[in-house]
Formats: structure tokens, sequence, C-alpha cells
């Protein structure tokens, strides 16, 4: 490993320990009932959202789906913010109003969750069309999951921005499972990159859980839309280690699948690759450490922090 590389891995790793340790924290809470309604992790997928986030300029943006923490993380949001707002805290990135599923966080360029699998698509789209007619070096990211490519907001986001070259990149998050059904079982061809010849825009499959990779092949992509070259579409193969949402026994599995998938998951291939280069375990285990106080610390501050308040629960609202 060249020497220069070694802080660049660590602060990876260190982002990649604070979103699973949030993940993990989150999962606790739901499990007491101190977080209430619908939970969806990304435990496993940490990678995508660490090297994606980091190929991009603070200028850019980023939609996402519902399994959208780690995205916020990754965008800059602290583990504060977001556990005060999963606990409908008055400090809460959306002020208690936004809950797992739908919260955002504008200033940290995260421009949210949908809960309409699909939905963000469209939504950079018009984000893109703005930077273009604003004339902003802008480009901006949109994360689905696998099953979310047969959704109609999907075709059409796509076509609209391979029409006017838009500096849309679509990232799908494939981790094989489009909710609880392989996604191999519900289309012809499970090779989902290989739909963006039909738009007419570059589409790339890579393994999402090895960072480096997924930094310089959406830096690649990024740099191309930024130049006036068009979207692309990227699929990203990882897995989830969890169920789809919190309490999902997961009985569609094969056996043994969970066990493989661990073998694979990036924290995991990141700490042995350091290792294997010559960063110490006592090195490495500081990293661990210093992502569980981060996220020790948010928890602690977010369930100190005052309820959202119930009278003031119509502000924001439009119609």
């Amino acid at each position: 490993m060249n020497p220069s590389d070694k802080p660049q891995a660590l602060a990876d790793l260190a982002a990649m320990y604070r979103i699973r340790l949030l993940e993990e924290k989150i999962t606790e809470l739901r499990k007491q009932q101190i977080i209430q309604g619908s939970v969806h992790l990304c435990v496993g997928q940490e990678a995508l959202y660490v090297g994606a986030r980091g190929a991009l300029t603070s200028e850019d943006r980023v939609f996402c789906t519902y399994r959208g923490h780690g995205w916020a993380m990754a965008c800059g949001v602290p583990a504060e913010g977001i556990l005060a707002e999963l606990l409908g805290r008055e400090t809460g990135v959306c002020q208690g109003r936004g809950g797992s599923a739908m919260f955002s966080a504008a200033d940290h360029g995260f421009y949210g969750e949908n809960s309409i699998v699909g939905a963000g698509a469209p939504i950079a789209c018009g984000a893109a069309l703005s930077a273009r007619v604003k004339q902003e070096p802008r480009v901006v990211l949109t994360a689905f999951g696998d099953g979310a490519m047969n959704q109609g907001g999907i075709h059409e986001a796509m076509n609209f921005a391979a029409y006017l070259d838009l500096p849309v990149l679509f990232v799908c998050e494939n981790n094989t499972y489009a909710e609880l059904t392989p996604i191999a079982d519900t289309v012809r061809d499970p090779e989902l990159y290989k739909r963006a010849a039909a738009y007419g825009m570059p589409g790339e499959r890579i393994d999402g859980n090895a960072l480096a990779a997924v930094r310089a092949c959406v830096a690649r992509h990024a740099s191309r839309a930024r130049e006036g070259h068009g979207p692309a579409l990227i699929e990203m193969m990882t897995q989830r280690l969890v169920g789809h949402y919190y309490g999902d026994m997961q009985g569609y599995r094969p056996k043994g699948e969970l066990t493989e998938a661990k073998r694979h998951e990036p924290i995991a291939r990141l700490r042995a690759g350091l290792g294997a280069q010559g960063v110490s375990v006592a090195e490495l285990d500081a990293v661990e450490v210093g992502a569980r106080g981060h996220t020790g610390g948010g928890a602690g501050a977010a369930r100190a922090a005052p309820l959202a308040p119930a009278a003031s629960v119509k502000r924001h609202l439009y119609a």
C-alpha cells in the first residue's frame, strides 16, 4: 500500500463503521419500541454510500430510496440528527416529521428518501434540469434497489435524462432481492445494467462491496456527466446482511447464503486488506472505537432531546 493511501483507507473504514454502528443502534432502539414504525436497514451495503459520495463534490446532490440512513451519513449528516429524527425529537433533521423513511437534510446535499419505490429518480431529473438551466456544474445521484428497476418511473426518468443529456447518475443497489423475492425470478435478464443501452447511455456493473472500485466508477461517470455527456446507469452488486425491513425473518434465503455474504461484506474486506498491508489490529480497532463514540454520543443526545410538539404537526405541510 502506498503510504499516502493509508489515511484515506482508514477514513473510509471509519465512515463505514459509523454507518454500520448507526444501523445497529437503530435496530436496538426499534427492538425496544423506542423507535416506532417501519425501518429498512443497510447493513452490509456501506461501501456503496461511502465510495459513491466520496467521488462527488460538496455541490452535488443525492436522492435515494427508503433505505437511506447510509446515504445520509455518507453525505455528512451526523448520527445525532438522524437518530433524533427517527425518535421523533425536535432536534431531528426534519424536526421529527420525516421518520426513518422520509427524512432529508438539504444542508448536506442529501435531498432525501422516498417511500414510493423508484420515485426519487424523476425528482433527481428535476434537480439535474435545474442545474442545467442555472448553468451549475452539478451532478445528481439517484439510488434505488434492483426491484425498482421494474418501476415505470425509473424508465421514464432514464429516458428523460438520456434524451436531454442531464447530469444524472442512476445507481442501482442490487442486493439481489426485490423485497423478499430474488430479482432473478422476476426478470428475464438479471444483469440490469444492460438496460442502459436501450436509453443510449453507458451502463456498468461493479462489485459494490469494493469501496475503491465504487469510488473510481462513480468518479469516472460523474466527470463525464459534468462535462455535458449525459447520464449513466451503475449497477452495484452487494448483499444486505439483515432483512428487507426490521422484523423480516428472511425465510426466503437459501441455507448458507448469509454466512457466505458475511465473508465478502465491505468492512471485513477493507479490514483484511489493510491488515495484509501492515496496518496493526490495534490501529484498526481504534477506528471502530472512534466510530462507536460518534454513534453512542449521538444516541445519548438524541434521546435527551425534547419530543417534537404535537401542536406543530401541521407546520410545513402543503396541499
